[in-house]
């Protein structure tokens, strides 16, 4: 496919009927957009399987001690299709990589609506396992932001492709109750809802990236790439519209892997348990559904402002305080009371964020660290490693609330974010400083 997204030369002439081609700021403005569009809607489906999956468990098989396994599922399922959509995208572009991600966790959601009409829990541990494929495609788009965007302001265009998850994941819960009626309606289980709004979210954000997602940012991204290095190697300098790299010291690979995984854990470990804490107390659906509303919004919302901190400061600082926003996350939520909703929507407030700060941050520094050659395949082995951590996290976060508490579920979250900061100290020191050719690689 061959696309046309470049400046002109200056001093081109045409014929008078010619379209001068769109210039790269306005194609990554219109890439943006259509993720944006996507995002939305596949925030929807994100946020259904936070929201009732362990609940549907929890009626289906009578205990809480599995009530982590769905997040495990979802995120094992999530892992699969990272490598996947990772590949898809590596040897096809973004545009069919992250659609067939969409499809398959609108296919998913389908079948978590006939699992819990069947009353089956085989049926719905598959088909949560086949609906993390979207939430993988919800992650892995912010790549597909910052495939063209310049250097200085990577951070800025993920993070904007993050925060419109935002709308998606604060809805979606609160759907909760009016899908309840719909599925009471249509003589399905009430918690199956949220999964036929979910499925049909997923299909449009699949046909929104299909229909509209060109020219494909990372196959453009290349082949800009391409025609920046003849300049280079006959001497005339560097094309006009090729990004100069920033003056942070850019930490490797390691440490962008390292951020990520331990975020997703704690994160997913204390979010999971949350509603059936609030359950096990005597709080309605309703109540916890608005506590992981809140929460799922102070996951994205603050992605402008992430970005613009890691571009100012460097993804090391925003690291740092990712980690200890995650540790006063975990430890607030371990001394909140059981009957105190505002001290739990605090603490998930801030386990969002801190998750928000450990994306954002670790994202930027895989996009640094790694060729544009392998990039998008290495990208999905990274969110694998996520997916795993993500998926150690659920499944371990029933076990440990029900031999323990919830409370000691919490500390052990924070300790792992603890464990964060000595690593992003050494990596910050060891890190040697960004050059020109390193970047372009």
């Amino acid at each position: 496919m061959h696309h046309t997204a470049t400046t002109p030369p200056s001093g081109s002439t045409g014929t008078p009927s010619a379209t001068p081609a769109p210039s790269l700021p306005e194609t990554q403005k219109r890439i943006l957009i259509i993720l944006l569009a996507s995002q939305v809607l596949s925030g929807v489906g994100l946020a259904a399987g936070v929201t009732v999956a362990a609940l549907l468990a929890q009626d289906m098989l009578h205990s809480t001690t599995l009530a982590g396994l769905p997040s495990a599922l979802l995120t094992a399922g999530s892992a699969l299709a990272a490598v996947t959509i990772g590949r898809i995208s590596q040897t096809r572009g973004r545009r069919p990589g992250l659609a067939a991600g969409y499809l398959a966790g609108a296919l998913g959601g389908a079948g978590v609506v006939a699992a819990a009409a069947l009353n089956s829990p085989a049926l719905l541990f598959i088909s949560l396992f086949l609906y993390g494929a979207g939430t993988a495609a919800n992650l892995q788009a912010r790549y597909a932001g910052a495939d063209l965007a310049a250097p200085p302001h990577r951070a800025r265009a993920l993070s904007t492709v993050l925060v419109a998850t935002t709308l998606g994941g604060v809805v979606g819960p609160n759907l909760t109750a009016p899908a309840g009626h719909l599925a009471a309606a249509l003589a399905l289980p009430p918690l199956s809802g949220l999964f036929l709004f979910s499925s049909a979210a997923f299909a449009l954000a699949a046909l929104t990236l299909l229909i509209w997602l060109r020219p494909d940012p990372l196959l453009l991204a290349r082949t800009l790439s391409s025609e920046a290095e003849a300049p280079e190697r006959t001497g005339t300098g560097p094309a006009p519209d090729v990004p100069q790299p920033v003056t942070h010291r850019r930490p490797g690979l390691p440490l962008g892997v390292l951020v990520m995984v331990l975020s997703q854990l704690v994160m997913v470990a204390i979010m999971t348990m949350t509603p059936v804490h609030m359950h096990d107390h005597g709080h309605s659906t309703a109540a916890s559904g608005l506590v992981i509303a809140l929460h799922v919004g102070a996951m994205y919302l603050p992605s402008p402002l992430t970005g613009a901190l890691t571009d100012r400061y460097g993804p090391t600082a925003v690291a740092a305080a990712s980690g200890l926003t995650l540790l006063a996350a975990g430890i607030l939520a371990a001394a909140a009371p059981a009957d105190s909703v505002l001290l739990l929507t605090l603490a998930l407030i801030l386990l969002g964020i801190g998750w928000n700060f450990g994306l954002v941050s670790g994202t930027t520094i895989i996009t640094n660290a790694v060729p544009l050659a392998t990039r998008a395949k290495t990208q999905g082995m990274v969110d694998v490693a996520v997916a795993i951590a993500g998926a150690t996290g659920g499944m371990t976060s029933g076990i440990v609330v029900a031999a323990t508490s919830y409370p000691l579920l919490a500390l052990t979250g924070a300790a792992f974010a603890l464990a964060l900061l000595p690593a992003v100290i050494v990596t910050a020191q060891k890190s040697p400083p960004r050059t020109p050719s390193s970047e372009r690689r």
